[in-house]
């Protein structure tokens, strides 16, 4: 038999006239191995904003201290007495066109122009604002009504009565053992005990032979950011500018605060 015969005997592809395989071909392909030649690839979404969807406008404030409170029925209510400085000026509206969400960015606490960085400066001289030394943003449902250099009233989003979620950073403690840390008992003091405030045994040896991930053991205590929710407004001083929140709040005096409307799923916020 000649090679003439042989080549016209031997079946030839469709790869060699195009470059690309035919549909047949990418059907009998592994998924796993070649899932990225799938014919009807759509594109890639952009990533979303996943931040935490707010109630409502909140504020920044300065908390001051605590003290007790005699309401009119002569009972004492543990208050937190918490200040505005100036600020909480709208200082960039945020819209699903422009940044892919709605959101209100507020400042607070006024301070020099040397304390801020040129691109810190320059942000805010765009909307002709004055040098704050806190920036944070509120997710909402909707920015209608609001618009850069808006100043923010306190009687105007609270009221005596209501409830608000308060976060900050709570009191930095240091390194701290189990008992402070995380509430251990102490050891016997006695019948030759030699174990008081130590941790104790942190797993068998054999099996696992290791200590899971997660493990209660001393350790850095607080410095932490924190939520208080629902929390009542008792009173509303706007002649000294201040709020009586009952109850304590994260952090020390001086520590910087963001008073915000309290979520209820279903009432001021949806449900997911």
């Amino acid at each position: 038999m000649s090679i003439s015969s042989l080549s016209a005997t031997i079946p030839t592809t469709s790869f060699a006239s195009s470059s690309t395989p035919s549909s047949s071909f990418l059907l009998r392909l592994p998924l796993k191995r070649y899932s990225s030649l799938s014919l009807n690839a759509s594109p890639s979404k952009p990533p979303t904003i996943s931040a935490s969807m707010e109630a409502g406008i909140g504020l920044m404030a300065t908390k001051l201290g605590m003290m007790s409170y005699f309401d009119t029925t002569g009972q004492v209510i543990p208050v937190t007495i918490v200040g505005f400085r100036e600020g909480n000026i709208v200082t960039q509206v945020k819209t699903k066109a422009t940044d892919g969400y709605d959101a209100v960015q507020v400042g607070y606490r006024r301070i020099r122009d040397r304390k801020l960085t040129k691109p810190e400066l320059g942000h805010l001289e765009k909307s002709g604002i004055i040098p704050l030394r806190h920036l944070q943003e509120f997710r909402l449902q909707s920015v209608e009504g609001f618009e850069p250099n808006q100043r923010l009233g306190l009687e105007e989003l609270f009221k005596e009565g209501d409830l608000v979620d308060v976060s900050g950073t709570t009191i930095g403690k240091g390194f701290q053992g189990g008992i402070k840390r995380h509430n251990f008992k102490r050891g016997l003091m006695t019948h030759g005990s030699k174990s008081h405030r130590q941790l104790g045994s942190i797993g068998a040896g054999t099996t696992p032979g290791r200590v899971y991930p997660g493990k209660k053991m001393p350790g850095r205590m607080g410095g932490t950011k924190t939520k208080i929710r629902k929390l009542k407004v008792i009173k509303i001083d706007n002649e000294l500018n201040v709020v009586m929140i009952k109850g304590a709040v994260p952090g020390k005096p001086g520590n910087l605060l963001r008073i915000t409307p309290a979520k209820i799923v279903g009432k001021n916020i949806p449900q997911k």
